[in-house]
């Protein structure tokens, strides 16, 4: 494994909303360098970036029409090349956002491909052999380019799927996955992660990561296969380098296809869902473990998890986050009290947290905005980054922003850093006693004492970690040799309602 992430905690920026510095209303990599003495100060030592490279921004940047051009809001290739340098001289690590199963249509190679005279790009996506001739099974488009045949999408209209072949071809226009068009693909996006790390940065969050190859029997065969090689070159090229897979599916993702860390996404009844979002369809009946007096119960949380911890931990690390910019924040329905027990439980679970912008003040998840960039219900979790009091909460002094900020919820930085109390500052300590006990970090083992409900007690290494989310006091049975922190109350074997303490046990 790679040395730097067993201590490394990741910090998600958006930068269309963490921090404008020219006031044109749209963050920057400027802003972003300006920050980073906050982020560090926080206590997180890596970042993720969504996607900065050029695009017509019909999905936020997930539609790249240039993979090696730096997106002009965010500024230029110099730019960057110092935002690179200025991480490292903190000692933060940087990784950015690749999307490999499509393209914008307004890429190049798209442009080539749809060419009715046959060239290398024209199978560099999913075509069919005829206009007529639609995939089933699959969305496409077809009567909109000179050469005759429907390409498939991977997900928007203005997103056409590259071709990594198909597992199982079942129609002559399919190319198999050992095919030369399939293997020029993947050598393709190995030249484009070449030329983001020859510019010195980390790493990869990998968006869709399970989406390359078509009728894949679970993706557990050939798109694995294309990973493990991915990795390979990394491993013989740049060691350093890492990579984040969004799957889900961390047998697949780590065990087969090489990645370094799988993200436990916001899925439907997973383990994940039931911290913290178990409230759909029925908001009215929400059974998250976080949510004081819920009936929430840690075993669902658990028997999910569990399994999968064990498969993977030699291999690579699970990935919790607080959110994510496709995720409603957790301040939607969680008060500051509920969300400190939640990031005291992240930060002190195994595998390599992430830390989504604004979350360490509780910023809240805006409901019913109209879709900008494609975000739809998700851009309630893409607002920007609430800074001070100044105009727009200090993110930039243009009359308009990326999303309107025609609401406050009272959330600011500079509030919260001055309150000893804040939710802020209870993430910098926890994220800081991360740090400094080698046993709360990514590799030391963990171990469940105690799950009744909504109380959880675990072990890692010397260190005992009890979460009381209840709205009661609850006798336990360990005792406390030496406090190391504690939130809420502990006293002659009783912890308090909705408490959260690390302790030396005996």
């Amino acid at each position: 494994m790679i040395d730097w992430l067993k201590d490394a905690v990741f910090y998600e920026i958006y930068p269309q909303s963490f921090n404008d510095t020219n006031d044109d209303g749209i963050g920057d990599l400027n802003g972003i360098v300006e920050k980073l003495d906050y982020i560090k100060d926080l206590g997180c030592n890596a970042l993720w970036l969504n996607p900065i490279f050029d695009s017509p921004f019909k999905d936020a940047g997930y539609d790249v029409r240039d993979y090696y051009k730096i997106a002009d809001r965010y500024g230029t290739m110099s730019d960057f090349e110092r935002m690179v340098e200025e991480c490292h001289k903190r000692d933060i690590k940087l990784l950015l956002d690749l999307v490999p199963g499509h393209t914008s249509n307004e890429n190049e190679w798209f442009k080539k491909s749809c060419e009715a005279e046959e060239n290398e790009y024209s199978k560099r996506y999913i075509w069919t052999s005829q206009a007529f001739w639609g995939i089933k099974d699959h969305p496409y488009i077809a009567g909109e380019a000179p050469r005759d045949g429907a390409y498939m999408l991977n997900f928007f209209a203005s997103q056409p799927a590259l071709n990594y072949g198909w597992g199982i071809c079942t129609d002559e226009w399919m190319s198999a996955i050992d095919s030369s068009e399939a293997i020029d693909t993947r050598e393709a996006m190995k030249d484009v992660m070449r030329f983001w790390l020859d510019k010195g940065i980390d790493g990869f969050r990998v968006d869709m990561a399970d989406s390359l190859v078509k009728n894949d029997d679970d993706h557990k065969h050939a798109t694995a296969a294309i990973w493990r090689n991915i990795r390979e070159m990394l491993d013989k090229e740049y060691p350093h380098a890492a990579l984040v897979s969004e799957w889900s599916n961390p047998d697949s993702a780590i065990n087969l296809g090489g990645f370094h860390m799988d993200f436990y996404l916001d899925h439907w009844h997973n383990g994940y869902n039931t911290l913290v979002r178990d409230y759909e369809p029925h908001p009215d009946n929400d059974q998250s473990f976080f949510k004081k007096d819920s009936g929430g119960d840690i075993k669902r949380f658990l028997n999910d998890y569990l399994p999968k911890y064990v498969s993977t931990k030699n291999n690579g690390y699970i990935s919790m986050f607080t959110c994510n910019h496709d995720t409603p924040r957790p301040a939607r329905t969680l008060d500051e009290r509920e969300l400190k027990l939640f990031y005291g439980f992240i930060f002190t679970m195994p595998g390599v947290p992430f830390l989504y912008y604004g979350d360490e003040i509780g910023m809240k998840y805006r409901e019913g905005l109209v879709s900008v960039e494609g975000g739809y219900n998700r851009t309630g979790s893409r607002t920007i980054m609430q800074w001070n009091d100044d105009k727009n909460f200090g993110f930039s002094n243009s009359d308009t922003t990326y999303i309107n900020c025609d609401y406050d919820d009272g959330k600011r930085v500079s509030k919260e850093m001055s309150d000893k109390d804040s939710l802020w500052n209870f993430t910098r300590d926890i994220i800081h006693l991360r740090h400094q006990y080698e046993c709360l970090q990514s590799d030391c083992d963990l171990e469940v004492i105690d799950t009744d409900g909504q109380l959880f007690t675990y072990k890692r290494g010397d260190l005992i970690i009890c979460i009381n989310a209840s709205g009661k006091d609850i006798s336990v049975d360990y005792e406390c040799k030496e406090m190391v922190y504690l939130l809420g109350s502990y006293e002659n074997g009783v912890i308090g309602a909705q408490s959260f303490m690390i302790f030396k046990g005996e």
